[in-house]
This record gives C-alpha cells, sequence and structure tokens, in this order.
C-alpha cells in the first residue's frame, strides 16, 4: 500500500465548512475510497480546507483518485444545499 496526504481548499479559500458539513463530507470519502481499494486513515477539516490520510494501492492513480475524491464530494455536498455553501459559492458576477 502507498500513503498520500491530501489537502483540498475550497474556492477563493471561503469559509464554508459547518461542522454539519464535515461530518457529512466523512462518509462520502470513505465510500469513494472503498471504491478504489483505498482505505481513508484520517479526516478533518476546517471552514475552508480539508486533509485527507489514504492508503491506496500502487495500481491506482492518485490523480484518478483526487479527481473522483474532489467531483463526488462536491456534487453530493451541493445536492444537499446546505445554507453556508449557497450563500458563499454561488457564481460571482463581477
Amino acid at each position: 500500500m502507498m500513503h498520500v496526504h491530501l489537502v483540498f481548499v475550497t474556492k477563493y479559500r471561503r469559509g464554508v465548512f459547518t461542522k454539519e458539513i464535515l461530518d457529512g463530507l466523512r462518509p462520502i470519502f470513505a465510500s469513494v475510497c472503498i471504491d478504489f481499494e483505498a482505505e481513508l486513515i484520517e479526516f478533518d477539516g476546517e471552514d475552508d480546507h480539508v486533509h485527507l490520510l489514504v492508503n491506496y494501492p500502487p495500481k491506482v492513480a492518485v490523480s484518478k483518485l483526487v479527481n473522483s475524491l474532489k467531483g463526488i464530494s462536491s456534487l453530493m455536498i451541493r445536492k444537499k444545499k446546505y445554507p453556508s455553501i449557497q450563500k458563499k459559492l454561488r457564481p460571482c458576477l463581477f
């Protein structure tokens, strides 16, 4: 097994993650890891970023794992329509 420490940052470092959202992200990340035969060892976060420690098999490309983790978690969290995300990450018109 190989190990990787990942840090995902919100767009513009906006503080959108509440405890409720972080609690919802853990099972999403764990599920994606299982799909890649990987294991989510540790997960933690603050209002503008999350940390993941993942064990993954050498046959898995880290780029594909990261793309799935970010893409699926973003989709699932946006589907739940948390107010803090709706307000702070809606498209900005300049």
